[in-house]
Formats: structure tokens, sequence, C-alpha cells
């Protein structure tokens, strides 16, 4: 168990992939996400469906370059080859248009860079339904 991290958090075991392009933008999310979940770094949607397939994900981060460059058509298969998950797309910025332009087909929201610890978990939690923790007194 990680310091400082909620005992029902860690109870929970939320499982979260991590679907990236780029392997240190992947690596950082995955760090930023696996004290509260258990983050899994995924390399394409295509080994996304296939780890899915062996065991069932909450939330799935996906990077916007995917569907740049093979259609928003891949978030309705992905959502159809991982039933039950969630999907954050991961943009250059909160306000990109065409990650807001991705929420009418199924994304639930968008992690914009750059990345910033707090707010990355924030985004993600909120996706998963977790009230935010109290502040310490």
């Amino acid at each position: 168990m990680q310091i400082g991290v909620e005992l029902s958090r860690a109870l929970e075991n939320r499982r979260v992939f991590v679907v990236m392009e780029d392997e240190i933008l992947r690596a950082a999310l995955q760090f930023m996400l696996h004290d509260d979940n258990e983050a899994h770094e995924i390399r394409d949607p295509e080994e996304a469906c296939a780890k899915a397939a062996r065991s069932p994900v909450d939330l799935v981060l996906l990077d916007m370059a995917f569907l740049w460059s093979r259609g928003i058509g891949l978030l309705a298969k992905l959502r159809q080859d991982i039933p039950g998950a969630k999907f954050l797309l991961v943009a250059e910025s909160a306000d990109d248009p065409d990650a807001h332009a991705c929420l009418a087909s199924g994304a639930i929201g968008i992690v914009g860079k750059p990345l910033k610890v707090a707010e990355v978990r924030r985004v993600v939690d909120k996706a998963l339904g977790r009230v935010p923790a109290r502040l310490a007194a």
C-alpha cells in the first residue's frame, strides 16, 4: 500500500488503461495514477482490447493521436470491444475542439496537457464516480 492513499481507494482496485503512442507520456500518466488505481501502460488500441478480454477495465485514457490517425469510429469500436469501460481522451488541451467533438461519440471527459498530477487525478476520480477526498483539518 502506498503512503497517503486512502484505504477505500486501495481496496476498490479500479483498473485503468493508459493507451498512448508516446511512451514517456504513457509512463507519466501511469505513474500519476498507480497509487489509487491498478494502472496499466498500453501502447495501442489493439493491445488494450486483447488485455481487456482477459480482465474487465473500468476506465481507458485514450490518446487523441489514435483518433486523428484512425478516425473517430475507433472510439465506437473500442467502446464495443471493451464493454463497461468509460473513456477519457488525452488531448493537447482541455479545450481541444476535436476532443470535444468526440464527447458526442461516447467519451466522458478530456485530460488536457500539460499534465498535472492533481488535475489528472481529479478528472480520473470524477470519471470513476469517486467523491473528492476530504481535506485534512
